[in-house]
């Protein structure tokens, strides 16, 4: 048996460690990039700023620049080392995040953005130096120096702006736990106090628009509760007696009391968080060729810097030129956009599936989405409801469904048999208003009695009609053995010598599943059903939904067999499970997806957790996974061949016709793509269709 490892890889691009999500503003470090640890967002900010004041007055003072726009600075004593002061300044100040950034890249013998940033201001820096002491002949590069260093300032601060908007699901779920919760006690005495004090056990009142502190049980009380934030559920669900309910979410309008299952990390926020937080810093196929080509990148700028400062001297080119050139093609060739190609959009992609109800667990899994042509679905629980319900009523002529099924339900009221819980349920979810019974009695392996409204009324199966000595008519007999072909039980209803009804029970289909079936057939995907159950059962439900293959009565130990039957015939394959009796199928498969139920979101077999259990999730997943990598495709593709160009032309092969690249243009290039691969990333947030 081959079996995928899903534990998430540690993060060592550049010497990176795994982040740890921090709140606040000044914390927010650049997850996923080292490059800026110890930097927030508000600090690059604030460097850019100041630097760009900076750089006023280096521009102004510039003879460059006077001589370009046809005017003359302010004299005054000193004015002319204006631009010297300001851009020493700007390289110690503004530069100092590049060129510690630049010494850690070296330090670990992984040279790369930081490098090449750190190496363009320092030539330009000692040079300059050089020629205003007057060690060397030339111009300076002051104003160069100063442009790069705020140009870089300012893509530095947009790429963190980006990254921490993108990587934000973790501090918005935090922001959904209230600070304080209402407990009561033996008496019934409301108290506030901090969440961090709640324990298993307590009862809380959860009040109308109020924010529910723990996971829990309801104890009293009806409401509908809004879940969308957890699970991505649009309609509020309605909550009551014995429901669970998770921290969080929002109640509606009515009152709750609820006792604590699970608090702090025990929650399933917490466990959302962590899911989160582990997909973001999980490693992906395209991060490594990412990775390996920025280091590649990074060596051909330093070699065509070292080429271009030993050529253009031979040609006789001054040597204020040959600085130039050099700066600007380790500017140009820097791979910054490389560096956030592709963790923005694991960020983007992470927090969409964490919007929609798609928990990424390890980020290979949602790579390998994407090449799948053949998805094997458990039956129970998974497309089916995992409980019973009453899929079909015949009623004898002249009744109607709801009133026979309203009866039926009453004479089973107050049994505990999952027959009667199916007829209860069944009433329910059609908004049936189910009368009180009396005079109720078991008679075991037969059915029950009880007297509806002055009606003697039983419900039972087979044996009842051959106790009673009574024959269904035709209709009835015929729905009955259709019943029995697909598996199902059947159940009658009983007045006197009159068989009124028959309902077929069985453990229904989701009514999503259809669509879910449909859609991974519109996409070219066979459909399997593997399951436990019998051959009649799985067989009448693959009929209903359109699946393609049937694998009935396999135990759960045989079910790895049965993936690597398929996966022997070249398929690759996605198994959708309840994460526990099918964890051995889940982790033998290329794409485990676990099936959640939004208060049990930590499954560990699974690549991907089903917060809602809607099937229709599983298109969703394969749609976010084409979606994802075609946007970490493009976003390489622009990252790094914009420098097949690029860097020839920041080398001068087109000085010979009047063609050059300023250093701070040659930022304003490198910049742009930058900002080309962010604005292409955000648009990945289209990519999934809610179900």
């Amino acid at each position: 048996m081959t079996q995928r490892n899903h534990h998430h890889q540690d993060h060592q691009a550049h010497g990176e460690q795994p982040p740890h999500p921090r709140t606040g503003a000044e914390g927010d470090v650049h997850a996923g990039h080292d490059k800026h640890a110890g930097h927030s967002v508000a600090s690059f900010r604030d460097k850019f700023w100041f630097t760009l004041l900076l750089t006023i007055p280096t521009l102004i003072w510039s003879g460059m620049i006077q001589h370009w726009f046809d005017y003359t600075a302010p004299q005054f004593p000193g004015s002319a080392y204006i631009p010297a002061v300001f851009g020493t300044i700007v390289y110690f100040y503004g530069g100092w995040p590049f060129l510690r950034g630049g010494y850690h890249e070296l330090r670990n013998r992984l040279p790369g953005m930081m490098t090449l940033i750190s190496l363009a201001i320092t030539v330009a820096f000692l040079y300059s130096a050089l020629v205003t002491l007057g060690v060397v002949e030339g111009l300076d590069l002051w104003w160069e120096l100063a442009t790069l260093v705020a140009i870089m300032l300012l893509g530095h601060w947009i790429e963190m702006r980006s990254i921490n908007q993108a990587q934000g699901a973790l501090k918005e779920l935090a922001k959904l736990l209230p600070d304080m919760a209402v407990r009561l006690d033996e008496a019934g005495t409301a108290k506030e106090v901090p969440v961090a004090d709640l324990k298993r056990g307590d009862l809380l009142l959860i009040r109308p628009g109020a924010s529910i502190p723990a996971d829990g049980v309801v104890k009293e009380g009806t409401s509908a509760v809004n879940e969308a934030m957890i699970t991505g559920e649009s309609k509020p669900m309605d909550k009551s007696v014995d429901d669970r309910v998770i921290a969080g979410t929002v109640n509606g309008q009515g009152s709750l009391r609820v006792e604590v299952t699970g608090t702090g990390d025990e929650t399933a926020l917490a466990g959302i968080m962590r899911l989160v937080e582990q997909a973001q810093t999980s490693r992906s196929r395209a991060q490594a060729l990412a990775d390996r080509a920025a280091f590649y990148l990074t060596i051909i700028a330093i070699v065509s810097a070292a080429i271009t400062a030993i050529v253009w001297p031979l040609l006789g080119r001054p040597w204020s030129f040959t600085i130039e050139r050099v700066v600007t093609v380790l500017v140009i060739a820097c791979p910054h956009a490389l560096g956030l190609a592709i963790p923005l959009v694991t960020a983007i992609s992470t927090t969409i599936g964490a919007r929609n109800g798609l928990l990424v667990r390890d980020r290979r899994g949602l790579e390998e989405a994407r090449l799948l042509n053949t998805v094997v679905f458990d039956k129970t629980g998974t497309l089916t409801l995992g409980s019973h319900r009453v899929v079909k009523t015949t009623a004898a002529e002249g009744l109607t469904d709801d009133e026979v099924l309203r009866v039926a339900a009453s004479v089973q009221r107050d049994a505990e048999h999952p027959i009667a819980q199916a007829l209860m349920t069944s009433a329910k979810e059609h908004g049936i208003d189910v009368p009180m019974s009396q005079g109720f009695e078991s008679m075991p392996g037969r059915g029950v009695r009880a007297v509806v409204e002055e009606r003697s009324l039983h419900v039972g199966g087979p044996g009842l009609l051959r106790m009673l000595a009574v024959e269904p008519p035709e209709t009835l007999r015929r729905a009955a053995e259709s019943a029995a072909a697909d598996g199902q039980s059947a159940t009658y209803l009983v007045e006197g010598d009159r068989v009124l009804a028959v309902f077929a029970i069985a453990d229904a289909i989701r009514p999503e599943s259809f669509d879910a079936v449909k859609r991974l057939h519109d996409e070219g995907l066979e459909v399997v059903l593997l399951t436990g159950d019998s051959t009649a059962v799985a067989n009448a439900v693959a009929k209903e939904l359109n699946i393609d293959t049937v694998f009935a009565e396999v135990l759960p130990e045989d079910k790895v067999a049965k993936i690597e039957e398929l996966q022997a015939q070249g398929k690759r394959v996605a198994m959708v499970g309840d994460g526990v009796n099918d964890a051995p199928a889940l982790l033998t498969s290329d794409v485990g997806i676990a099936i959640g139920t939004g208060t049990d979101v930590a499954v560990e077999a699974g690549d991907v957790v089903l917060v809602r259990s809607d099937p229709r999730d599983v298109p969703a997943i394969i749609e976010l996974s084409k979606a994802t990598y075609r946007k970490m495709i493009q976003n390489l593709w622009w990252a790094a061949g914009y420098n097949i160009v690029a860097i020839p032309l920041a080398a001068g092969v087109l000085a010979a016709w009047g063609i050059l690249l300023q250093p701070a243009l040659g930022a304003v290039l490198m910049s742009l793509s930058t900002v080309v691969v962010a604005i292409n990333a955000q648009l990945l947030r289209r990519a999934v269709r809610s179900p």
